[in-house]
């Protein structure tokens, strides 16, 4: 939800019409332009009878723009690998409101459920994870939500007098909830986030008697939007296709994978470079070099593991192979590139011409400040990396 517009969680409920979207009708108010649709084509659903269950995702609400055009997040594409038919929820802001949205969304997860599915899933980011919720606390057909960055009453820079009611307004929602398991994300940095959620609304689910899993600050995921990037879904991915299919037990594995904290077998093979060691020899700048000779690592928001290899210095340039992990796409293989740099300001600079920049700065703790830069100015990605041994 970007510029989110003030909710108002008491507004009067419009005139109940009929909405018919892929076989399932269900009531809602006639003024809303609220449908519901396979997330990836009709062709990727199983149906009632394969599928594990059915999940909508629910998007955010702005003030200047239809979110109902955002993309569906990376980690809906797990939930649909591991056996799910994928929906969302698309709704036209006009008439998005909390009591609309979350009464048609409510009627939409009555409608799979009796259609056949086995389990019924709500999954929303910022003011379609309140939807979620709110739905949660209407229908018995809900099985369980997964809320993203919960947030429906601005931000601290655009409503300061309101973003409060971001907490404020969670804790009736969740004690409203009926049966469902409730999985929250709150993240470092987002600034629709009070602060100091997770802990009040773990409690109310706990004392609700409900399964629940609160992740709140994960790092390295920043801003209201973590949850739609590849880093996400490497690390949160298969905890959510088992949270959305069972109750959480002892037993299972921790929820946040150790993706991208220690590289992959295949990551390692590719990037290890002939002479790991190095050497810098022969100018002025082998001592500012020597710190970042060898092979680092570290993995960037997109999802896709990252290294380095520096292996040399030969006068004033310096030679590193630089290794990026297959993507989250089908199209995105593995790459290597043989770079060619140098040493500027104590800092590595690769900007040959016509290629993408990259820039490496030594930190105090020992670990590098890693920066890519497209050749033609139109992104940026930064990250730390570590040295591997």
């Amino acid at each position: 939800m970007r510029r989110t517009i003030r909710g108002v969680v008491l507004a009067l409920v419009a005139t109940i019409g009929l909405a018919v979207a892929g076989g399932l009708t269900v009531a809602r108010p006639a003024t809303a332009q609220i449908v519901l649709k396979s997330a990836y084509g009709e062709a990727s659903l199983a149906g009632p009878a394969k599928a594990r269950g059915a999940v909508v995702w629910s998007h955010g609400r702005s003030v200047d723009s239809e979110d109902s055009e955002a993309p569906t997040p990376l980690y809906m594409k797990a939930m649909r690998d591991a056996g799910w038919d994928v929906y969302r929820l698309d709704r036209m802001r006009v008439s998005d409101t909390l009591p609309n949205s979350s009464r048609a969304l409510a009627g939409y997860s009555e409608a799979l459920k009796a259609k056949g599915y086995r389990r019924v899933a709500l999954t929303g980011q910022s003011f379609g994870a309140f939807i979620s919720l709110i739905a949660a606390g209407q229908t018995n057909a809900i099985d369980a939500v997964v809320a993203t960055a919960p947030a429906a009453f601005g931000n601290f820079t655009e409503a300061f007098d309101s973003y409060r009611e971001n907490a404020a307004q969670l804790w009736p929602i969740l004690r409203e909830v009926r049966r469902a398991r409730v999985m929250m994300f709150f993240f470092h940095g987002d600034d629709f986030d009070p602060g100091g959620r997770a802990e009040p609304a773990r409690n109310i689910l706990t004392q609700r008697g409900l399964s629940s899993l609160i992740v709140d600050q994960p790092s390295l995921l920043t801003g209201h939007g973590a949850a739609n990037t590849g880093l996400f879904v490497r690390r949160f991915g298969a905890c959510i296709a088992r949270f959305a299919e069972e109750p959480p037990t002892p037993n299972d594995p921790p929820c946040d994978e150790t993706w991208g904290r220690s590289p992959s077998a295949e990551m390692l093979q590719a990037a290890l470079p002939a002479n790991a060691s190095g050497s810098a020899r022969g100018n002025d700048a082998t001592a500012t070099l020597r710190p970042y000779m060898g092979m680092w690592y570290g993995s960037y928001i997109n999802g896709r593991e990252v290294a380095l290899s520096v292996e040399k210095a030969e006068g004033d340039a310096v030679y590193a192979d630089y290794v990026l992990g297959a993507g989250m796409e089908s199209d995105q293989p593995a790459e290597r590139v043989r770079r060619k740099g140098r040493i500027e300001n104590g800092e590595l600079v690769f900007d040959e011409k016509g290629r993408n920049i990259l820039r490496y700065r030594l930190r105090p703790d020992g670990r590098v400040a890693a920066s890519w830069l497209d050749k033609d100015g139109h992104g940026r990605l930064d990250t730390v990396l570590r040295r591997v041994n």
